[in-house]
């Protein structure tokens, strides 16, 4: 269960928020006149905003999951009218009782009891093993054939020699449907970040040739998965695109902990939004990361409130090896406290090589390092330590000069996600407060 609607303060709600337009945004909405009317009962909350258009925004939140809907065309979730209402009910919440829900209030709360029994009943229903072993024996052939194209074009790039790819990036989205026919997901993920690669700025050729590697790398290891550990085995699985059952997962003993919210990064991919949530467990000192995708429209399954810490068990999909993971079970909220992090880039360079030499397929690490201030050298912004160390920051655009004058230029504690020398900030330490980046 989320948290109880009536406790989130406003930086709670703010830190909901999927950007920092959208906090600004939703605060503008929080007040009175903006909204044509509202209202809410025991199961949800909802208003109606006036936009551009003749119609007002119908926007509408499920109080006893966090969870939001509205009718205006942003694909942000939560959008900023969400943001303004819940943040409107925070402060005047006596108002919005002792009023009916309207009927498309009404609906949407009785799909979402109407989903919940039909995953209910479907859960209850036998598996016919027999058809269940058909069909991955069918996808399995498909994969294969799959593999072996992607080597063969491998290949290929790499006799005819990497100058013949600029200028040809559309091959990339043609490879890429390819293994989404093939059935390997996550080949097709791995491929569409090809397109990320700038071939007009140099040194992209070391860019190309580190992610051909990684696939070939990938290729070569589920083509010999007799000779690996089990532990790698799943981990391959799991980048070519096979994913793990939640629920023999949730089945699996978790590891209970209080963790923090570091923060969450929101991404999109044609109509799929892709939520990364990143926690720290203060005891045990790992770190989780909890993957969510929706559509437009859908409701998010868990909200979690960056900056907070929750008492609760996670099972990781792959213990050791990888840090996504899945919220078992959660018992309560607790206090905001100052987190302990690394003293130091070269503690995280350190932890750095230690999962590389683990697993190989390493990507994004999650840190909290202490005491990094902003400088500028060479044109770009770094994260220097107190032993005067730096790694390079990959913050740009308002976020970068929201967090410059948030910090004031001093070092403070960092929250942050990155890989070899480049960290993106995702939430900070000021006055004893966390603040999302």
């Amino acid at each position: 269960m989320c948290q109880n609607i009536l406790t989130l303060t406003e930086d709670q709600i703010l830190a909901l928020a999927p950007d920092a337009a959208s906090q600004k945004a939703g605060k503008d909405l929080g007040q009175m006149d903006k909204w044509v009317s509202y209202g809410a009962d025991f199961t949800a909350i909802w208003g109606e905003c006036q936009g551009s258009g003749s119609k007002p925004y119908q926007t509408q939140i499920d109080s006893q999951n966090i969870a939001f809907k509205c009718s205006c065309p942003s694909r942000k979730f939560p959008c900023k009218h969400g943001l303004g209402l819940l943040l409107l009910y925070a402060k005047n919440n006596a108002v919005f009782s002792g009023k009916e829900a309207p009927g498309w209030v009404k609906e949407w709360i009785d799909k979402r009891g109407e989903k919940s029994e039909k995953i209910a009943e479907n859960v209850a229903k036998p598996v016919d093993e027999a058809a269940q072993a058909k069909r991955q024996q069918a996808r399995i052939k498909k994969v294969n054939e799959g593999i072996e194209e992607l080597l063969l074009w491998i290949k290929d790039v790499i006799r005819n020699g990497l100058l013949q790819i600029p200028g040809k990036e559309s091959s990339f989205r043609a490879l890429s449907k390819r293994m989404v026919d093939a059935q390997a997901p996550g080949l097709a993920g791995i491929i569409n970040t090809f397109e990320e690669i700038n071939f007009y700025k140099e040194g992209w050729q070391s860019l190309l040739l580190d992610k051909l590697i990684t696939l070939y790398l990938l290729i070569t290891g589920y083509k010999n998965q007799e000779s690996l550990s089990h532990e790698m085995k799943l981990e391959i699985a799991g980048l070519i695109g096979f994913a793990q059952s939640q629920e023999e997962l949730k089945a699996k003993d978790g590891i209970r902990d209080d963790w923090f919210v570091m923060g969450k990064q929101i991404s999109e991919d044609a109509q799929l939004t892709i939520e990364r949530n990143w926690l720290y467990g203060i005891n045990t000192r790992k770190y989780a990361l909890i993957l969510q995708f929706y559509v437009k429209n859908q409701v998010k399954g868990l909200t979690l409130t960056t900056g907070s810490i929750i008492d609760a068990e996670l099972v990781f999909y792959n213990p050791g090896l990888a840090t996504r993971a899945l919220l078992k079970q959660q018992h309560e909220w607790k206090p905001p406290v100052i987190v302990k992090g690394l003293n130091n880039w070269k503690e995280s360079i350190a932890q750095q090589a230690a999962d590389y030499e683990n697993n190989p397929f390493t990507s994004e690490i999650p840190f909290i390092v202490e005491q990094l201030k902003p400088v500028i050298y060479n044109e770009r912004w770094w994260l220097k330590d107190r032993d005067d160390n730096m790694m390079v920051m990959k913050l740009h655009g308002d976020a970068l000069w929201q967090f410059l004058a948030a910090s004031g230029g001093q070092a403070t504690t960092l929250a942050l996600v990155g890989k070899d020398n480049e960290f993106t900030p995702i939430g900070m330490w000021l006055n004893n407060r966390y603040f999302v980046i």
